[in-house]
């Protein structure tokens, strides 16, 4: 509970709450989106063995998060250097030692943790179907579809909590996110 709390107090001193739930959102949707992307594909080419399907959508999920992790550590870490070095320039003293400087060191890892992780949890959550299938458990469509299905049901369930966030009406923002879903999905179709 008391690293809970230490992460709590790092996030408030330096401000990123809102910052890490921009990212969360930001490459969650992501996430869904190109899962969404790769399994329509699979329905342009006819009888993708499901080892394949899931091998794709994994490496896809591993690429974004590892993407997400990087770009996030690389860009927070130099903005959180930058207004430390302002701050101090500002006040004639080293902060590096202090709770904001700890701040400083701390919340590029904890921003880029969010920013990493939430498009593979999203992707993993999309990718059920094909996990139930290697199981041995039938399913009523072929996984490629279900998945899609799993990616429509998390992008509305993201456009849901982000408008809880904001305040606006959550169905609309949860259809607002499936509109874009249902447009992406018909230019795919189109393109393949």
């Amino acid at each position: 509970m008391a690293l809970w709390r230490r992460i709590e107090f790092f996030l408030h001193i330096s401000r990123a709450h809102g910052i890490a739930r921009r990212y969360f959102f930001t490459n969650g949707y992501d996430g869904a989106l190109t899962q969404l992307g790769v399994n329509m594909g699979f329905l342009g080419v006819d009888g993708v063995p499901s080892p394949v399907a899931l091998g794709a959508c994994l490496g896809a999920a591993v690429a974004l998060s590892i993407s997400g992790l990087t770009s996030a550590y690389i860009s927070e870490s130099e903005e959180r250097k930058k207004e430390l070095a302002e701050l101090e320039s500002a006040l004639v003293a080293d902060l590096g030692e202090t709770d904001f400087g700890r701040a400083t060191r701390w919340v590029p890892l904890l921003v880029a943790g969010v920013n990493g992780l939430s498009p593979l949890l999203v992707s993993l959550f999309i990718m059920i179907p094909y996990g139930l299938e290697r199981y041995g458990m039938p399913l009523a469509v072929s996984p490629e579809r279900a998945a899609i299905g799993f990616a429509f049901l998390a992008i509305f369930l993201l456009g849901v909590m982000l408008g809880r966030v904001s305040g606006t009406f959550w169905l609309w923002t949860g259809l607002r996110a499936l509109l874009i879903a249902g447009a992406t999905s018909a230019i795919i179709l189109v393109v393949s």
